[in-house]
């Protein structure tokens, strides 16, 4: 039983590094059509992989459904169809409906199995990925090669090598996992579809318009997402069901919302970063009317993730905009003032922990006040001491803190609610490695001669870079007090809108153009913001 148990765990490895190995050639293959190939092939193995983890769940779920399941995939089928002729069509699609999709999660029941999936994101990547292959059949409407040569351009692929190589290096750590079916599910479900997204963005024929669009529908989407929060405030009942925050709702003496999403902290990610954009533009604004529409649509935002409770989310906005006032303000002066608020946070938190909800007297009282990541931090430390090298295998974490700490309760220990701590106990220094020289390579990208093009450069590239970077910066805060990182689409779109912005400023300024409008791929670049 245990070799039949082995082996079924080995092949299932091996299912998805071939997935991650695909995605790694969509992020590295300079020639369009290989590139293309790549795309389809990583989702087919992706999706693959999938079904051969969740067989039994599959054929439970379309027992007795077979031709509700059949209309369904004819369905999806014709939908595909038609979006990706319109994407064929016109690329620029592409970029407003994979921001439109981007938020909303479907609930899914397969057999006695409930997931909460990306389910229209995906739909749109594999439209783009086929009108992505189509384009490349007809000789006359072949991609302009990647950009080389500006600094730019090095620094993207950088980043394209670092994705490939934290993608290969947790697939191949799966083979040891003792919970292969996360590890698959985080290829699978998010690291190949996204590595795609990434890449199909890079290919936009970015202009300062559809930049402007891809911001509104970015601002609408979270003013819905504050309004049904106000709404399940009001009501007292949460539109999409979380057993945690059910629990702690009837026993704590507030309420938490979180709008169209499962979980309040992502929630509140999605409306702080949205918050960091408006605030990016708000200087460039220059009608009175454009200044009031903004300002009241941070204040909505600012009372809908406040009624999340995140106070991870509060940091990463906090982390957003200091980083707007370095690049507009002077450095020194910035730095100087948020030390002082620092120190005199420390100083409340050391004088009077309990004002603010912190128990430090005892190690219980303060995983309590830090909804259990004390203990969670402290697991994960344990794990990555006693395997420092190669770690306890992708996607172990949960399964082996259950175990070590004695922990019986499913619902306990879903991760450490800190990225490096997770990676550095699932993947050792193998993988902590990567996931740095990753964060290095990303922020060189975003941040690199960034005061230059704040201060020269077009309104829209001033900022539309100022926006990405800050609120990369935010995020990347946030997965250190919570999670998911690479898991959340949102850290490929930044990194593909900041680094198109980049290379679009540099095409400009080598044709020395004094002209705003970074236009349409520029002869060797895509443009992005």
């Amino acid at each position: 039983m245990t070799t039949v148990f082995a082996v079924a765990t080995g092949a299932q490895a091996a299912a998805l590094t071939a997935a991650a190995l695909g995605a790694a050639a969509v992020l590295v293959l300079g020639e369009p059509r290989a590139r293309a190939i790549a795309m389809l092939a990583s989702l087919v193995l992706a999706v693959g992989a999938i079904v051969a983890l969740k067989q039994h769940a599959i054929s439970d779920g379309l027992s007795g459904h077979g031709a509700l399941a059949l209309a369904a995939a004819v369905a999806g089928l014709i939908a595909l169809a038609v979006v990706t002729e319109v994407i064929r069509r016109r690329p620029e699609a592409f970029a407003l409906l994979a921001f439109a999709a981007l938020p909303f999660r479907v609930p899914v029941t397969i057999g006695t199995e409930n997931a909460n999936l990306l389910l229209p994101l995906y739909g749109v990547i594999a439209a783009g990925a086929l009108a992505f292959a189509l384009r490349q059949l007809r000789p006359a409407e072949t991609s302009v090669p990647d950009p080389v040569g500006t600094p730019g351009a090095r620094a993207l692929r950088r980043v394209e090598i670092a994705l490939a190589i934290v993608l290969v290096v947790y697939a191949a750590q799966s083979a040891y996992s003792s919970d292969v079916t996360q590890a698959t599910v985080s290829v699978c479900c998010f690291y190949v579809p996204f590595a795609v997204l990434f890449r199909l963005l890079l290919e936009v024929p970015w202009t300062n318009r559809l930049l402007r669009q891809v911001f509104g529908v970015a601002v609408a989407l979270a003013l819905l997402f504050a309004a049904v929060g106000f709404v399940e405030a009001a009501t007292g009942r949460l539109l999409i069901s979380n057993s945690k925050v059910l629990e702690a709702n009837e026993i704590k003496p507030y309420f938490r919302v979180n709008s169209l999403f499962f979980d309040p902290n992502i929630y509140g990610r999605f409306l702080a970063l949205t918050m960091i954009v408006l605030a990016a533009s708000l200087p460039s604004l220059r009608r009175g009317r454009d200044v009031a529409l903004a300002a009241a649509a941070l204040a909505v935002l600012w009372f809908g993730m406040v009624l999340s409770l995140s106070q991870s989310s509060f940091a990463a906005l906090l982390l957003g905009l200091v980083v707007l006032a370095a690049l507009r303000w002077r450095p020194l002066l910035v730095v100087g003032v948020t030390v002082a608020a620092l120190a005199a946070g420390t100083v409340v938190v050391v004088a009077a922990p309990e004002q603010i909800g912190l128990h430090t007297g005892s190690s219980q009282g303060l995983d309590r006040s830090t909804s259990g990541r004390t203990d969670l931090i402290k697991g994960g430390a344990r794990m990555a001491r006693d395997r420092p090298i190669y770690g306890f295998g992708s996607g172990s974490f949960a399964n082996d803190f259950r175990k070590r700490e004695r922990v019986h309760s499913e619902k306990s220990a879903a991760a450490s609610h800190t990225i490096p701590v997770t990676v550095a106990a699932e993947q050792g220094v193998i993988g902590l490695a990567s996931y740095l020289w990753l964060l290095f390579c990303a922020f060189a990208l975003l941040f690199g001669g960034l005061r230059r093009a704040v201060r020269a450069g077009p309104a829209e590239e001033r900022v539309g870079r100022a926006a990405m970077a800050a609120a990369y910066a935010g995020l990347v805060l946030h997965t250190l007090v919570y999670a998911a990182f690479l898991e959340d689409p949102l850290s490929w779109v930044l990194l593909a809108l900041g680094a198109s912005l980049r290379l679009a400023g540099e095409a400009r300024s080598r044709r020395g153009s004094p002209s705003p409008e970074p236009s349409a791929m520029p002869e060797p670049e895509p443009v992005t913001a």
